[in-house]
């Protein structure tokens, strides 16, 4: 995405981030964000059906691919820090290298702190993160990269929507914008897709209909592409990623109010 179609306008103690574009007028372009602190008058209430984040809930996931798996453990916390002048809505979410497959967890590989924020419409924002990568077994607390860190407003990084209120397939999409950090895009692809759960797991039901399907890339990774399945009242439940080899990455486990 290039940044000649933005500006950001500093309005007294408050920010503003303004896209020069407007929205698309039909399904198949390209939307542009337009960020405005006053379009947010419950900001960490994030009830969008396809992501819903209610504070105590935790979100397991499992990752298979060969014989090299993953647990990713995503918790919505109560933490609500202030970015871009809005409150936002935190969530920890880790990733665990699983030597066995058998959902355990040996090794911390990333911790990361993502912050959301919904907007009046129903647009949830992705409005920046704090990322760790562990890459020694023998030093697990040692952080060996912050790549993909960033924050709505500094720096000249700009938020983008994490989930859309009303997903036309079609459409495109920013998700976050720090040039040569963060540079996710996503574009729908279907809002009637089937999905059948298949790895053992702790979900009822594990069948469903009338989910949201997304396409979605970084130009900062050539070549991987990570198809997204998003249920109704549910939120992520299911990855493909497809690169030199597929992965598959299903929701396991879903625990909280």
């Amino acid at each position: 995405m290039s940044t000649h179609i933005h500006s950001l306008l500093v309005l007294g103690s408050g920010m503003v981030l303004v896209s020069l574009a407007g929205r698309p007028a039909a399904a198949g372009g390209m939307l542009e964000p337009v960020f405005n602190p006053a379009n947010f008058s419950s900001p960490t209430t994030i009830d969008n059906p396809y992501w819903p984040l209610v504070p105590g809930t935790t979100f397991t996931y499992h990752s298979l691919a060969d014989d090299e798996c993953e647990v990713n453990d995503v918790h919505v916390t109560d933490a609500t820090p202030i970015i871009a002048g809005i409150l936002t809505r935190e969530v920890h979410d880790e990733v665990w290298e699983d030597d066995d497959c058998d959902g355990g967890r040996d090794f911390r590989a990333e911790d990361t702190l993502d912050r959301y924020a919904q907007d009046d419409e129903g647009n949830v924002w992705y409005m920046g993160e704090d990322t760790a990568e562990y890459c020694d077994r023998d030093h697990p607390d040692m952080v060996c990269s912050t790549e993909g860190s960033w924050e709505a407003g500094v720096d000249g990084a700009l938020p983008g929507f994490v989930m859309l209120a009303d997903p036309i397939p079609g459409i495109s999409y920013p998700q976050e914008f720090l040039e040569g950090e963060a540079e996710d895009m996503a574009k729908v692809l279907r809002t009637n897709a089937s999905v059948s759960l298949i790895f053992d797991n702790q979900i009822d039901p594990d069948d469903y209909e009338g989910c949201l399907k997304t396409k979605e890339w970084s130009p900062l990774e050539k070549g991987v592409v990570e198809h997204k399945f998003y249920c109704p009242g549910v939120g992520l439940v299911l990855i493909h990623e497809l690169k030199s080899k597929t992965v598959r990455e299903e929701l396991v486990n879903l625990s909280g109010p």
